[in-house]
């Protein structure tokens, strides 16, 4: 069987062809109006209607996503993460992101709720951020999935009201007042993190800090199997910044409470777990493009951190 990079990887035409399908519409009838290709993209769907259209066919797919999604999640259902499962017992606002992929599965009868999707270039249209990974909402490493209660979450359904409205309306300005909208929703869910998430200190202990997870993170997703991690120890790291390793590992420890080495194998297991259950590439090729010389040591490394082979993880 030849060989893919991420079949599930979605991009926005993907998501409207699936939702086309399953809805019984045509394309067009589900894309807002008035939105231009050149300021990016966004709309808003109702969680009830479009399960109930996808229901019917089959459950909602786990895969990354090439643009952003904010949802309000009314219901029991259970978010599904490469290494994590995060039950769901009645409300939940859910941030995510290209970087991780997921899919939440329904697990009652009473399923309802809002969820907006967006384009980075949409968001950043008239503003000063350069990425939305500026945020600490949409930091490295985060899964931003946050249980709120009744009355929080009818603050936030009116908010995706008011969406509704706008999209729907010949309002010129409509989506700029979307995006105010798409931030005040970004602010609810920062309010939710912990503090410690949300420090805007420029110390430069932090700056190294962050800075060693965006170099971190701008090495992934592996898309194909010819991509190469470039960055694989702790002195890679260091030297890509400009300071003494053992500098480097004692401002992560402080921070995370992790060494350098364990956050950098944590990512690339987290890494290997996705490309083992979402690509069709031998181990082998799973382990260059980790940059592993030899799959013996790919394959002893991932047991070590998993208790699986790569063949057993995968099964």
């Amino acid at each position: 069987m030849e060989k893919t990079a991420y079949a599930s990887y979605a991009s926005l035409e993907d998501f409207y062809r699936e939702i086309a399908v399953k809805m019984g519409k045509d394309v067009e009838t589900l894309l807002p109006k008035g939105l231009h290709k050149d300021i990016g993209h966004f709309n808003v769907f109702d969680i009830a209607k479009t399960l109930e259209s996808v229901k019917k066919t089959s459950e909602m797919p786990y895969n990354r996503r090439k643009y952003y999604k904010i949802s309000l999640i009314r219901g029991k259902n259970r978010a599904e993460y490469a290494d994590k499962i995060i039950s769901i017992e009645k409300n939940a606002l859910l941030f995510a992101t290209p970087k991780v992929p997921y899919h939440y599965v329904p697990e009652d009868e009473n399923q309802a709720g809002t969820f907006c999707v967006f384009t980075e270039d949409f968001f950043l249209q008239n503003r000063t951020h350069s990425s939305l990974q500026d945020l600490p909402i949409f930091q490295p490493g985060n899964i931003p999935i946050f249980q709120i209660d009744d009355q929080l979450a009818d603050e936030i359904q009116l908010l995706f009201n008011k969406m509704k409205n706008e999209i729907e309306s010949d309002y010129i300005f409509k989506y700029d007042l979307i995006r105010n909208y798409v931030v005040e929703l970004i602010h609810y869910g920062q309010k939710l993190q912990p503090a410690s998430k949300l420090s805007t200190s420029n110390d430069c202990s932090m700056r190294v800090v962050s800075l060693f997870i965006e170099l971190l993170e701008r090495q992934f997703p592996i898309e194909t199997s010819e991509q190469r991690l470039q960055l694989k120890s702790a002195k890679d790291f260091a030297d890509r910044l400009a300071v003494h390793v053992n500098y480097l590992n004692k401002k992560l420890k402080e921070s995370t409470g992790k060494t350098t080495t364990e956050i950098i194998a944590e990512r690339i297991v987290q890494e290997a777990k996705i490309l083992l259950k979402q690509t069709q590439w031998t181990v082998s090729e799973i382990a260059y493009a980790l940059g592993f010389e030899e799959i013996a040591h790919f394959s002893n490394f991932f047991k070590k951190k998993t208790s699986l082979g790569p063949l057993e993880f995968r099964v």
